[in-house]
């Protein structure tokens, strides 16, 4: 069993920045991909960023360019640097991670984004 624990989140200005922390343990083989979902009220989860544990990522392209994505894969986290949010971001962001053709979730922080 794999468990993710995140850390970061909560609320910021527009045009602020923020940044999300997510560690793995327990039983793991190679978590791979690891990254970050997010689901806003009334919306479907989405998928926000992801990295393999080569070293290749991919971003949604509403984040293109305020976004990044790194994870330590001998520490097993994976972090995301928000900058420049906008009201159209906040969002419960989820930590995601999968192992041997399961997929494990975090509980999710909270993202707002309000003046």
């Amino acid at each position: 069993q794999v468990r993710l624990m995140e850390s970061g989140g909560g609320l910021v200005q527009p045009g602020g920045s923020l940044r999300l922390t997510c560690v793995g343990s327990g039983t793991i083989y190679i978590l791979n991909p690891m990254g970050w979902y997010r689901q806003a009220p009334g919306k479907e989860r989405e998928l926000v960023a992801g990295a393999t544990s080569g070293g290749n990522t991919t971003y949604a392209d509403f984040v293109k360019g305020r976004f990044t994505i790194s994870r330590d894969n001998g520490k097993n986290t994976v972090a995301l640097q928000m900058n420049s949010l906008t009201p159209e971001d906040p969002a419960i962001y989820y930590c995601h991670a999968r192992t041997r053709a399961t997929d494990f979730w975090g509980k999710g922080p909270l993202v707002t984004v309000s003046s």
